[in-house]
């Protein structure tokens, strides 16, 4: 064999290697992380599909392959494979953190925002005031 054919040789191997590890397994890998998240929904969980249709899972039928999504009282079936990605779950820190605003008083929260309000807008016309004495 001559020093060309081994070259081209070794070119359409490392072509198929390189083809194999930055193309086919990241897409198996990926494959693989969805079905693993397929595997996971379940009823009350927040979707999005392939399609940016936004729902809440109100069943999943394994023996079809389906999924009931509640998007505002419209129920509607999708193909598991529909499923783009599930929202996370709120954590319970953020819960509190909202119960605790709507504790407060309309008129407490009310008056804190104002304040902060005036506050900036103070700000902005002093240094507004301060750029005009320097021209």
């Amino acid at each position: 064999m001559n020093g060309g054919s081994i070259t081209s040789i070794l070119f359409i191997v490392v072509m198929f290697a390189f083809l194999y590890f930055f193309m086919i397994r990241p897409q198996k890998k990926q494959q693989q992380q969805h079905q693993q998240m397929l595997s996971k929904i379940s009823r009350g969980d927040k979707v999005t599909t392939i399609g940016r249709l936004h729902g809440v899972v109100d069943e999943v039928n394994e023996a079809d392959k389906t999924v009931t999504l509640d998007c505002d009282g419209i129920f509607l079936v999708f193909d598991l494979s529909a499923i783009a990605k599930i929202a996370p779950k709120e954590n319970a820190a953020t819960t509190d953190d909202k119960k605790a605003d709507d504790d407060k008083p309309a008129a407490e929260s009310f008056a804190a925002d104002s304040e902060t309000d005036s506050a900036a807008a103070s700000d902005d016309s002093a240094a507004s005031a301060a750029d005009s004495e320097a021209k």
